[in-house]
């Protein structure tokens, strides 16, 4: 299983499902990340945390926890 957090930098992925309960989970998905939605990773920062992504056309910064429960393809 690979995750939006082992996704290294100017890398285009894809959702395959989100994992998470919950608030944590309702979260993500409001932020626009669903299953099936092309992710950009644009930067990480240099202790990994948090990662820049482009997600439907906007930038947006995840802590690595977060990323964690993201499954890519």
């Amino acid at each position: 299983m690979h995750t939006l957090r082992d996704v290294k930098c100017d890398s285009t992925v894809s959702v395959v499902k989100l994992h998470g309960e919950g608030a944590t989970k309702r979260r993500i998905m409001d932020m626009g990340i669903t299953k099936g939605t092309d992710i950009y990773v644009r930067k990480v920062a240099p202790l990994g945390d948090p990662v820049e992504v482009t997600v439907r056309g906007y930038e947006l910064s995840l802590r690595k926890a977060d990323a964690r429960m993201i499954e890519v393809q």
